[in-house]
């Protein structure tokens, strides 16, 4: 209660503050307001009866509207007193037309059921106007209803324009690359799911870490995709962009799957519906609860076999408490342990020391695991506001050998390293979210306030065939992330919704250890306290044109913060460096099944400071600049052919830097994906996907370069209301084509001391094929 009372007492202060300064000259006289009427109402499924979220509603052949919540249930405000023609439509639901009427200053409720059908991409809506800022919403619903989901890796293969790098088979978070940024494992791009942070703070492998690999792929229901520092709703890592997923909340049946593939690969997976219809746990009314678990093995396509090993397990509850409370729990747990044949330079394969898939260091490879657990209690509130409170805790343990030199630092024992993460995760956060009508204008403002706090215990150490043999730096780390945000959406007219926000965030780095020191190699005491905060406002702007175009204009600033034990051993250091981006764009449909998205933009980072976890040093190049364009195509051939494409063109630069060394070493040029797929709620369906990279600069001055490639994939599928049978092929081609890359000066035995500056990789997969098989009960 005292968490509710401050979130209202503030949320009235900002309300009366934001009110005057917004609102001058734009509400409507009194009268009007008692003259208009207010039209409310849930919309649910009409096989199931459950509430459905993201529902587009609005008045036949009138711009603006609005979405259902998470409960089904919407508001339109603000209307003309007389008859009226609802419009309801969500992705892979027949659209549906309700009649009626309201009186002046009355308000009207009705209950909308629509049926599912087949997917239709004349009722896809350009605009969000619950949530503006995600732009990418019509193309995102769309792929998530079209492209084949084998594993979490093709999670996030799902945003639009972002490209993944594999450097250990599955065993390590994905290297992320988007608009022009390499973002390592996640230093520039935010990742969530169901509400718990995915990127990890000052963590043992490097800033940001995403290991994405906890998600079971077949429980995955949304994503939401922000590109760029523009919503307020996410702080650090987000300044290429956010990605929010969710898991089901409900099981449409219960489902055990087996697949086998190439290389000794298997996985099997359960799904498995704990309630069904009419049988309830807490409460009586409408519940849900399942169990999901999978198992993975491989030996990969690599010489040394890489024993491959991953579990996965969730279980999930959401329910309805009272008419305006509800309750989700859900706890997971994650574990996984592989060997690994690294990264390996190009001169060893030219001269044929090893194979494409050999190894230089054979004893690489790694364990991880994570365990979660995550309550979120909704309340609505009087005056259509809605509270949402989360509190989460999560236990992981990462432990990883590598070898990236070989036998430049050491040229007897080599230069194996493990780095090691013992953690515990605490966090809370609560929005306030309220929907005012000040005349014939609405206004939706949510309030959000959230803490992170991380403890953990971190060490990176020397090696040798996974013997530690000595200690780089070892301690133990507290930082907290203390941060509150306000959020204003304001249709300025019946076309033009201005979204203004501010979020505020204050962090405190803590670590008491010790680090080697670089000349004599004794270790010496790294211990500290930091703290630094950091202001970011965001202001953007959407105008539907015409129900078929919306335009829009958005800015703002974010950030990403430095490691902990960078920030205590460099006073000096830029500790949340700040990236300020901008960009001008438009959803738009030219034909009924065509859906666009386009966006021109730019970004400037303050300073692209990276610790470097490999060696325990920061690294700063100091500011950069960003542009580029961004296109996506969603087009519906037929009844049942789609075909879709993005494409992505970045340009980035060190301000610094003299020019001919100012390349950004490993940021895309030019990204494209694109397929055509037959889908078909039963009986056959199928696609076909090309993934193409062009070839890049890996150092500064372009003197080496990361190769490009361009792969197809295929997915094959027969369904029936009982079973499913399945196969899919990557690199149909058989392209020999590298994933990982970078710049790295090595030495191998009998090289000279200086070692060798050159392109290293780890090698994609060759032509894999996979069949699967699953079982509906």
């Amino acid at each position: 209660m005292n968490v509710t009372f401050l979130l209202k007492r503030a949320r009235r202060k900002w309300a009366r503050r934001g009110a005057c300064a917004l609102l001058i000259g734009l509400a409507a006289p009194s009268a009007h307001a008692q003259n208009t009427a207010t039209l409310r109402g849930t919309v649910a499924d009409s096989a199931s009866g459950q509430p459905l979220a993201g529902v587009s509603v609005g008045l036949q052949g009138q711009p603006g509207g609005t979405v259902t919540d998470e409960r089904g249930a919407f508001r339109l405000g603000g209307l003309a007193a007389g008859r009226y023609s609802l419009r309801v439509g969500a992705l892979g639901y027949r659209a549906k037309t309700v009649g009626g009427s309201v009186a002046p200053g009355g308000t009207e409720k009705v209950a909308v059921a629509i049926a599912p059908a087949a997917l239709n991409l004349s009722e896809v809506t350009v605009s969000q106007p619950r949530d503006p800022n995600q732009s990418l919403a019509a193309i995102s619903h769309i792929d998530q209803a079209l492209r084949p989901i084998n594993s979490a890796q093709d999670l996030l293969r799902l945003v639009p324009g972002l490209f993944i790098a594999q450097h250990a088979g599955g065993g390590k978070a994905e290297q992320i690359f988007l608009r022009g940024f390499d973002c390592d494992h996640g230093t520039d791009f935010a990742v969530s799911i169901d509400g718990l942070p995915v990127n990890m703070v000052s963590h043992a492998h490097g800033q940001g870490y995403a290991d994405f690999h906890f998600v079971i792929p077949e429980t995955v229901e949304q994503l939401k995709v922000y590109k760029g520092p523009y919503t307020a709703r996410f702080g650090d890592f987000a300044t290429a962009g956010a990605g929010e997923f969710t898991t089901k909340t409900r099981l449409e049946r219960s489902q055990a799957k087996l697949e086998v593939g190439q290389f000794d690969t298997y996985r099997a997976l359960v799904l498995l519906d704990l309630l069904g219809a009419g049988r309830h746990l807490i409460s009586k009314r409408p519940e849900s609860a399942y169990v999901a678990a999978e198992y993975n093995f491989t030996n990969s396509y690599f010489d040394a076999p890489q024993h491959f090993k991953r579990f996965n397990g969730l279980a999930k509850y959401t329910g309805q408490l009272s008419e305006r409370t509800s309750l989700t729990l859900l706890g997971s747990h994650f574990a996984s342990r592989w060997d690994a044949s690294g990264q390996i330079p190009e001169r060893a394969v030219n001269d044929g020391r090893i194979s494409r898939y050999g190894s230089i260091d054979p004893t690489e490879g790694g364990r991880t695991g994570r365990t979660n657990a995550s309550v979120i209690l909704s309340t609505a509130l009087p005056h259509d506001a809605v509270l949402r409170q989360q509190a989460y805790y999560s236990k992981y343990d990462f432990g990883l050998f590598s070898n990236f030199t070989f036998f430049l630092r050491d040229s007897v024992n080599g230069d194996e390293i493990e780095q090691t993460d013992d953690r515990h995760l605490f966090g809370y956060s609560a929005t306030y979210e309220r929907a005012d009508q000040f005349g014939a204008r609405s206004l939706h403002s949510t309030l959000g306030v959230g803490t992170r706090n991380d403890f953990s215990t971190l060490g990176l150490f020397r090696a040798t065939r996974r013997q530690i043999t000595a200690t780089t730096t070892t301690g133990r780390l507290f930082e907290q992330n203390l941060n509150a945000y306000l959020d204003e959406t304001l249709d300025l007219t019946d076309r033009l919704t201005v979204n203004a926000a501010l979020r505020a965030d204050f962090f405190t780095f803590d670590f008491r250890g010790q680090l080697a020191d670089e000349a004599t190699g004794q270790l010496e005491p790294l211990r500290g306290r930091v703290r630094h905060a950091r202001v970011s406002p965001k202001l953007n702007l959407y105008y539907q044109l015409t129900p078929a175009v919306q335009l829009f204009a958005r800015s703002g600033l974010g950030f990403h913060s430095n490691d902990a034990r960078g920030v205590i051993h460099d006073a000096t250091a830029n500790v949340l460096p700040r990236a300020l981006g901008y960009e001008l764009g438009s959803t738009f449909k030219p034909l009924p099944s065509l859906v666009v998205n386009a966006a021109l933009w730019s970004l400037h980072l303050q300073d692209e400071l990276v610790y470097v976890g490999d060696e325990g040093i920061t690294e700063s190049t100091g500011p950069t600049q960003r542009y580029g364009l961004d296109l996506a195509l969603r087009y519906q051939l037929g009844r049942r052919l789609f075909l879709d494409g993005d494409f992505n063109y970045n340009h980035g630069r060190q301000l610094q830097a003299e020019a001919g060394a100012n390349y950004i070493p490993l940021a895309p040029t030019f990204t494209s994906t694109g397929g055509l797929t037959y889908k078909a709620p039963r009986g056959l369906s199928g696609s076909l996907r090309y993934r193409h990279i062009d070839s890049r600069p890996a150092n500064d001055d372009g003197s080496i370069r990361a190769r490009g490639y361009f792969l197809l994939d295929a997915v094959l599928s027969y369904t029936t209301p009982r079973f499913q049978l399945g196969a899919s092929a990557e690199n149909l081609l058989n392209v020999a084509w590298n994933q990982a890359q970078f710049a790295t000066q090595s030495r191998l035995p009998g090289e000279a001391a200086e070692g060798v500056d050159e392109l290293h990789f780890t090698p994609g997969t060759p032509f894999y094929a996979k069949l699967n098989a699953s079982v509906f009960f």
